[in-house]
């Protein structure tokens, strides 16, 4: 019984199901009355479901995070980790701020890099908001506090987008003399991070993680169902692609 309450809330009540199913509502009342909105209102909501659910915006994402691959036998004399947002004031063990999911994921894969070919990292990602942390200073304390040598970790505290991480990186790589960086982000923003890059004159290892999808796609009947975490792919794809359609034009 639990589970299909659980199944009820979560599809019709919480965001988007409950706008779904509002739009739904409007539509049948267009209906009964035969007023000529019923139609154009019906396509938008079915379109509007269909990009609210994993299916379709798993299918968006993925063919962004398809374009590289995880190296088997990663080579390099520098890790380069780009960051994805940070919080400014929320308390830690010894300091304040704490990187999101996205920056979290990329410094565990970065972690793991470290701990196989010590070698140094390079963090990129500055203070984007005033209502944010520095991406690269919280990074640069947990690395610290897991043991990490500080002569091992640069920082690029300025940047805050894509264009500047390569910006930036590059010029710590040229004041440290680094040649080969092995590049971290999540696989659904390396193509434009690698483009980015590229702009630069910077060769890099791409090394994805943070995945949103899995690579072996199965269909599941949930997949169906309107959610949060469907209209969020959506929206990284679509900023993701936009972004790509920018870096090509400038």
């Amino acid at each position: 019984m639990i589970y299909i309450i659980k199944f009820l809330y979560s599809t019709f009540i919480l965001p988007p199901g409950i706008f779904i199913l509002l739009l739904i509502v409007i539509c049948f009342k267009l209906f009964k009355t035969k007023n000529e909105f019923f139609k154009p209102l019906m396509i938008l909501t079915i379109i509007f479901y269909a990009f609210c659910t994993p299916l379709v915006t798993s299918l968006i994402i993925s063919s962004l995070e398809k374009e590289y691959s995880v190296p088997q036998s990663p080579q390099g004399d520098v890790i380069v980790m780009l960051g994805g947002g940070a919080t400014l004031d929320t308390p830690n063990l010894d300091f304040k701020g704490h990187l999101s999911g996205y920056s979290a994921n990329r410094l565990l894969t970065t972690i793991e890099l470290y701990k196989k070919l010590n070698i140094p990292i390079i963090i990129s990602g500055g203070k984007v908001f005033s209502s944010s942390g520095s991406e690269s200073v919280i990074a640069r304390n947990i690395l610290i506090s897991i043991g990490v040598p500080k002569n091992m970790i640069f920082i690029d505290n300025r940047s805050v987008n894509t264009t500047e991480n390569a910006k930036y990186t590059k010029a710590i790589m040229g004041n440290h003399n680094f040649k080969n960086p092995i590049l971290v982000t999540s696989a659904f923003h390396m193509p434009r991070a690698v483009k980015q890059f590229n702009k630069f004159n910077v060769k890099v290892l791409p090394f994805p993680t943070d995945y949103q999808t899995n690579v072996d796609e199965k269909f599941e009947v949930n997949e169906l169902l309107p959610s949060g975490s469907g209209i969020l792919n959506l929206s990284l794809s679509i900023k993701e692609y936009l972004g790509l359609a920018a870096t090509s034009i400038y």
